[in-house]
């Protein structure tokens, strides 16, 4: 523990015990709305352009966005704005274009999941392959959300790291593993209104009591570039974020929540403005934390630390539950993603495929119990927020970005692009991992190349199958009319 935070631990320790207590008990309250998997899984398609803005942004503003950026703003300065900056620009692409085509798909059709219409675009083949890459590949981003947990609670209480896993792995699971989408849309709004007050009241005391923007200027590392926002890194951060906020598979699955097309866009749309401008808040924190410790060990310390020892007791306790709501409220968009997934893409398509509607739904609680507990698990193993969003953005961005935005714009591929991509991605991403040409230059990026690999392959075997296929015989059907 921090010696300096000992007078205060109670009433920080207090508020984050009500506010967790009261979260489960109004996801409790909420879940006995949800009776079968039309509310679970897409909140019976009822979410107007407020609740839409209210679990999209909650969902996007989690671990990364907060213990994670300001982090690397500690680290590596004013450039760490790309790090949510580029969800932001992510978001407002699928709020234009992807969201809304996607959700006619969805409403047409009645897909609950990604992997539905994966699917109907591609196959079960692509199905299959995209589910299990994804349910293993998302325990690292519930990780992450956890890690955070477990640092707020390390800093504080000096408890390890498991301790933390535990307690926010049961507060999510309770009360989304009872209700889904339905009720987390809910919390996700409670949760909001915590997150975005702390913040507005947070950021600019912290500054104020640090001594001033000149102050926090002062204390900022000599080191070129430092306040520059555009350096190497940002572009990097960009190439790893910004494609897995179009495509990924729990924003596509909360978007066909939504009630119609207008409420999606305007509500996705109005939010990946507030996470542009957000996105300048923990870059701000990261530097005031070099006012009081300029040489943080772990530089996801530095939120804490200004929350602990930059504001008066009961703003730093505020602040400290509008960091927990923020990771709590993506923790449980991640569940969302690993409950559906594996009850309705796994489970329901290829295990029991006459299984109840009820049935279903029991499947989608369980397999939200089961991945909290997995998450549990992954945190003890892997060091940082950062390691852990890397690892998740990464995959996804290499296996899903090409295949969906290529299939919502052309009906000639199919599932041989589709699997060919998803193959040339995650090998190319790895590939380049491995070789680590990223000591070479921080232009081979590994995500980038990863894309790059898998639109290459989407491409040639696009080219090749049109290339081998034999024109139609005059006389056929496929030709129209006989000659």
């Amino acid at each position: 523990m921090n010696p300096d935070l000992r007078a205060t631990v109670p009433i920080q320790l207090a508020a984050l015990v009500a506010y967790s207590g009261g979260l489960m008990a109004f996801g409790l309250w909420m879940s006995r709305r949800v009776r079968e998997t039309g509310s679970f899984f897409v909140a019976d398609r009822s979410l107007g352009p407020g609740l839409v803005f209210a679990t999209f942004l909650a969902a996007n503003i989690g671990a990364g966005s907060i213990i994670g950026a300001s982090g690397l703003a500690y680290s590596v300065g004013v450039s760490a704005w790309w790090f949510v900056g580029s969800a932001g620009i992510g978001q407002l692409a699928f709020a234009l274009w992807i969201g809304p085509r996607i959700w006619r798909i969805a409403k047409e059709h009645g897909l609950y999941t990604a992997g539905d219409y994966l699917e109907l675009r591609y196959g079960s083949a692509v199905r299959a392959v995209i589910a299990s890459v994804l349910w293993l590949g998302t325990l690292t981003i519930l990780s992450a959300q956890l890690i955070a947990m477990s640092e707020i609670l390390e800093w504080v209480l000096g408890v390890p790291r498991w301790v933390g896993a535990v307690v926010g792995g049961v507060v999510m699971t309770v009360y989304f593993g009872t209700g889904g989408l339905l009720t987390a849309a809910w919390v996700n709004l409670v949760q909001l209104v915590v997150l975005l007050g702390g913040f507005a009241i947070g950021v600019p005391m912290a500054v104020a009591i640090a001594g001033g923007w000149q102050a926090v200027l002062a204390a900022a590392p000599d080191t070129p570039g430092y306040m520059s926002l555009w350096t190497t890194g940002g572009l990097v951060f960009f190439v790893l974020i910004m494609p897995a906020f179009v495509v990924s598979p729990g924003l596509l699955q909360k978007g066909f929540g939504a009630v119609d097309e207008r409420a999606l866009r305007l509500g996705v749309g109005a939010q990946a403005i507030v996470l542009l401008a957000f996105a300048a808040a923990p870059v701000v924190m990261g530097l005031v934390a070099h006012v009081y410790a300029p040489a943080l060990a772990n530089p996801e310390f530095a939120v804490p630390t200004v929350l602990t020892l930059g504001l008066p007791v009961l703003l730093g306790a505020l602040g400290l539950a509008a960091v927990f709501s923020a990771e709590m409220s993506s923790a449980d968009a991640v569940l969302f993603m690993l409950s559906t997934s594996l009850s309705k893409d796994i489970y329901k398509r290829y295990v029991a495929t006459d299984a109840s509607d009820a049935r279903v739904l029991r499947v989608a609680r369980l397999a939200a119990v089961g991945g909290g507990g997995a998450g549990v698990l992954l945190t003890i193993l892997i060091p940082t927020v950062i390691d852990a969003i890397t690892i998740f953005y990464s995959v996804l961005s290499v296996s899903l970005f090409v295949p969906v935005v290529a299939g919502l714009y052309s009906r000639r591929p199919g599932v041989p692009e589709a699997l060919a991509a998803i193959g040339a991605g995650i090998a190319g991403l790895f590939a380049v991992r491995m070789s680590e040409l990223t000591t070479v230059s921080r232009w081979l990026d590994p995500t980038a190349l990863g894309i790059a690999a898998s639109a290459m392959a989407f491409l040639l075997v696009f080219l090749a199958r049109r290339t081998s296929a034999a024109p139609p015989h005059p006389t056929s059907p496929e030709s129209g009319r006989v000659k």
